[in-house]
């Protein structure tokens, strides 16, 4: 088919096109910046980039071109004005939210929160005089009364993880931007290939970008992307307190990100397959995955998604002693806690990533004792149901 050459390139020639500027030696891949500062060719250059009158880098914690690449690349894939990479997925989050907040504000958070998520709103921010209310995702009608005059920030994951339960993104937006209260959304799961919430109105979006993103396993990453003022606001914030990605990190992910799309569609589609299987094996009590037509939220998936993720739970029957023993009886799958790998990997959250919620907690979020979490790779789908099949068998 003819290409329209008025028309802009589609976002993943975007991804792919966009980079550091290349060097005197005219370099086909962006080299590795490994330098904690930069030079400068006079006192008053030095003067002048500083002050921020001239463009520039001065030291790896405030810049550096591999991070600008990285974050440049990111925000094109979910639309955003301006980014910042971060060390991690909670130094990105725990970044927004000391940033952002004061003593005597309030959050109001979805209750299916990722367990580190949930330990920071709920023992390190009370210290500081912050306080918050959960929000069940399936009681939408709850949730305006949570909201007080001393909210500040509404914080939601969706798909929730390890549950697999959604936010309805376009209502929230309209909740929090009727009350002047900033929408904040960790968009690990589905990535901006499946789901771009700030086109749904949200006001900043926070990546563990260890997960999809990398694909590979390889590096400890995270981001936050969205609306320029607010990202302006914590970038003074972060360079003061240092939660830098590393510029190997910044690389590595970068390389990732011109292979987001292609990977996501496989990790996607052995998703679908893997999770309509599992819904007729014998043995299997409940599987959840946003794009079967059981799951109970699949026509908000369906809206709000392009498709249902990477990610299956699905429980077994016999709880926590049959989770174990289909563990040990893996003989492809890893058992390993982080997902979004080219290999399918496995966990049994209850006593692995949510461990340190109490049981009640864990009921809360949907995490019951023989819950099993399936990150799905990128192998032949034949493969991975095989040795699932023998795994549930044995």
């Amino acid at each position: 088919m003819p290409a329209d050459a008025n028309r802009p390139p589609r976002t993943e020639t975007r991804i792919i096109r966009t980079r550091a500027r290349a060097s005197q030696h005219r370099e086909q891949v962006t080299p590795i910046y490994m330098a904690s500062g930069f030079t400068f060719d006079s006192a008053e250059q030095a003067r002048a980039v500083y002050g921020g009158e001239q463009p520039g880098y001065v030291y790896t914690r405030w810049d550096n071109p591999n991070n600008d690449e990285l974050i440049a690349r990111l925000c094109a894939l979910e639309g955003a004005e301006a980014g910042l990479p971060m060390a991690s997925g909670m130094a990105a989050l725990f970044t927004i939210l000391a940033g952002l907040l004061n003593s005597g504000d309030h959050v109001v958070a979805s209750r299916s929160l990722f367990s580190a998520t949930h330990q920071l709103l709920t023992t390190v921010l009370p210290r500081w005089g912050i306080s918050h209310s959960y929000a069940d995702c399936e009681l939408t009608e709850t949730w305006p009364d949570l909201f007080r005059p001393e909210t500040r920030l509404c914080l939601v994951e969706t798909p929730s993880n390890p549950g697999l339960t959604l936010v309805d993104l376009t209502w929230v937006a309209e909740l929090c931007r009727e009350r002047d209260v900033l929408m904040v959304v960790d968009n690990t799961f589905a990535t901006p290939v499946v789901q771009r919430p700030l086109a749904l109105g949200a006001d900043l979006v926070v990546h563990s970008t260890t997960k999809f993103l990398d694909g590979q396993g390889r590096t400890i990453g995270g981001a936050i992307v969205g609306d320029r003022l607010m990202i302006n606001e914590l970038t003074h914030f972060a360079r003061q307190t240092g939660p830098t990605l590393s510029p190997f990190n910044s690389w590595l992910l970068s390389q990732s990100l011109e292979t987001l799309a292609l990977r996501m569609e496989r990790h996607c589609a052995n998703a679908l397959a893997l999770a309509e299987w599992l819904s007729g094996r014998a043995g299997v009590e409940e599987v959840r995955y946003p794009f079967l037509a059981s799951h109970p939220q699949a026509a908000l998936a369906r809206r709000q998604m392009s498709a249902g993720g990477g990610v299956v739970t699905f429980e077994l029957a016999g709880g926590l002693p049959a989770g174990r023993r289909f563990l040990d009886a893996l003989q492809m799958c890893d058992i390993v806690a982080n997902l979004g790998d080219a290999r399918t990997t496995v966990t049994h959250p209850a006593s692995t990533t949510h461990s340190a919620l109490t049981d009640g907690e864990r009921r809360a979020t949907g995490i019951t004792p023989g819950l099993i979490r399936v990150s799905v790779g990128l192998e032949h789908i034949d493969d991975i149901v095989g040795d699932i099949d023998q795994a549930i068998t044995n």
